[in-house]
């Protein structure tokens, strides 16, 4: 099997912040880290490709794919923010249209600026994402995996 693309990095949290290019992804990625932690309770886990995670799962498909990945986390792109919400927002709609401004793909959320959303209810969304996907598989710490092997 191919390696992961995406994998989890050991870096300072706060010093990956401080490389954000900008200034206003700096605070919107600081302030989506509080909410984040206040929802999750878990620590920041910061990935390849610029991603923040907050706890993780194991899953095994029924092809017989397995590993481990983050059980929801954002991403402080230049244009956009991503915020992941796994596995999807298929049961979501009455979350997401009190939002504000956002597209969505499959497990991603995309905002423009955070102050155009409403805080509150994206912290609902989080909530329910967890809620969703431990229905699945059991969420927890990063740490606390048994090797621990990204998607």
């Amino acid at each position: 099997m191919a390696e992961a693309k995406t994998k989890v990095l050991n870096v300072d949290f706060p010093g990956w912040v401080a490389e954000i290019p900008t200034e206003a992804r700096r605070a919107e990625a600081q302030q989506l880290d509080d909410l984040f932690r206040r929802v999750t309770g878990f620590e920041p886990q910061v990935w390849t490709g610029g991603i923040v995670g907050y706890g993780a799962y194991d899953y095994t498909y029924a092809s017989g794919r397995s590993g481990t990945w983050m059980a929801t986390g954002f991403a402080p792109r230049k244009a956009k923010l991503s915020i992941y919400i796994m596995p999807g927002y298929t049961d979501f709609g009455h979350i997401l249209e009190r939002l504000g401004p956002h597209t969505k793909g499959k497990s991603c959320l995309y905002i423009t600026r955070l102050e155009r959303v409403d805080l509150d209810v994206l912290a609902e969304l989080i909530a329910a994402g967890l809620r969703d996907l431990a229905t699945r598989w059991p969420v927890r710490p990063w740490a606390e995996l048994d090797n621990a092997r990204p998607l």
